[in-house]
C-alpha cells in the first residue's frame, strides 16, 4: 500500500468525525492507499499537520476543505518533492475546478489513484502563497465585516455578507496607489485591486475560470473609478466570488509586481483569508513551484 497523510479540516462542510473519518480511510484503502488522517481545527492545526507530512517526506499529502484549506496545506509543500491531492469539501472550490478535479469525494479519491501529477503555478505576496488569487480594498473589508457580524452577531453567512455589502457601499472606499508592473510605473486611484495566479477568462461561456495554471504570470485587474452603483456590481461580484467577471477593470500581466500606498499596512486577501500586511506589497509568480494530482484528460 502506499502511504499518504489526509488533512482535512474539520470545520468543512459537516460530520467531520471520528466515524467518518474511519469510513474516508476505507475509501482510501480500497484504492491501496494507506492513509494517515488529521481532522485539523483551524489553519494552525493544517499548517503543522503538512509541515510534519513533508518533513516525513510523505510522497502523497492530501488536503480536504474549502479553498482556504488547500492553500494551507499547499502553503508548506511548495518547492518540496510532495505531490497535493485535493479533496473539494468547500462551498465554492475554485482551484479544484479550473483543474477539473472531481467535486464528488468518491471520484476526488479515484482521481488520486488514477490521476497524473502536474507542476502548476503559484503566486506569492510579501512571502505569502496563494493560488487562486489575492485582492486589496472593497473585498478584504468585506470579509472582515462579514466575520465579524457572524462572530459577535451569530448571523448566517449569506446574511452577513449582504450586510457588509451595504457597509462597504456607505463607506465608498478608494485606495491611491502606486504600481510597478514588471518595472512600468502605473498611478492609480480604485476602490478594488485584484492579482490572479495566472489569467482569468474575461468572456464567453467560461467567464471568471483559467485555462491554465501553468503560464507562468500574474494577472492584474485595477478597478476603474465606478459611481455608487458600480461599486454595488462589484460589490454583489465579490459576494458571489464572480469578481474576475466584472468588465470595469484595467488589465495587465506580469510576472512581479509591487503596489505602494501612502498606508503603512494593508488589509489584504489571498485565497478568502485576510491578514495584515505591511507595504508596499510584492507580488511574484513562482512557475512550476507545485505538483497536483490531475486528472487524466479523455482521449
Amino acid at each position: 500500500m502506499i502511504a499518504i497523510h489526509v488533512i482535512i479540516n474539520a470545520s468543512a462542510g459537516s460530520g467531520h468525525d471520528a466515524l467518518w473519518s474511519a469510513a474516508l480511510a476505507e475509501q482510501f484503502r480500497a484504492y491501496d492507499f494507506e492513509p494517515t488522517i488529521t481532522l485539523a481545527q483551524g489553519g494552525a492545526e493544517l499548517i503543522a499537520a503538512a509541515v510534519t507530512a513533508r518533513e516525513q517526506g510523505v510522497a502523497i499529502v492530501v488536503a480536504g476543505g474549502g479553498d482556504g484549506t488547500i492553500n494551507a496545506v499547499a502553503s508548506q509543500l511548495v518547492g518540496s518533492k510532495a505531490l497535493l491531492g485535493v479533496l473539494p469539501l468547500g462551498t465554492l472550490n475554485h482551484f479544484a475546478k479550473d483543474l477539473c478535479i472531481p467535486l464528488v469525494l468518491e471520484q476526488a479519491i479515484a482521481n488520486l489513484a488514477h490521476g497524473k501529477p502536474v507542476l502548476i503555478d503559484v503566486g506569492e505576496v510579501n512571502e505569502r502563497i496563494f493560488l487562486n488569487n489575492s485582492s486589496l480594498g472593497l473585498y478584504p473589508d468585506m470579509v472582515r465585516d462579514r466575520e465579524k457580524q457572524q462572530r459577535r452577531l451569530g448571523r448566517g453567512k449569506w446574511l452577513a455578507c449582504g450586510w457588509a455589502t451595504l457597509t462597504a457601499l456607505r463607506r465608498y472606499p478608494f485606495l491611491s496607489m502606486r504600481l510597478s508592473v514588471d518595472g512600468a510605473q502605473h498611478a492609480r486611484r480604485a476602490p478594488f485591486v485584484f492579482i490572479g495566479n495566472n489569467e482569468y477568462v474575461m468572456q464567453g461561456f467560461n467567464i471568471g475560470e483559467r485555462r491554465c495554471l501553468d503560464g507562468g504570470a500574474l494577472s492584474l485587474y485595477v478597478a476603474q473609478r465606478p459611481g455608487r452603483l458600480g461599486l454595488l456590481r462589484l460589490a454583489l461580484r465579490a459576494l458571489f466570488g464572480r469578481l474576475a467577471q466584472a468588465r470595469d477593470f484595467d488589465v495587465l500581466l506580469a510576472t512581479d509586481i509591487e503596489i505602494s500606498t501612502r498606508h503603512k499596512r494593508l488589509r489584504v486577501a489571498t485565497d478568502g483569508e485576510v491578514t495584515i500586511m505591511a507595504t508596499p506589497l510584492c507580488y511574484r509568480i513562482r512557475a512550476g513551484a507545485l505538483a497536483v494530482i490531475v486528472p487524466i484528460p479523455a482521449p
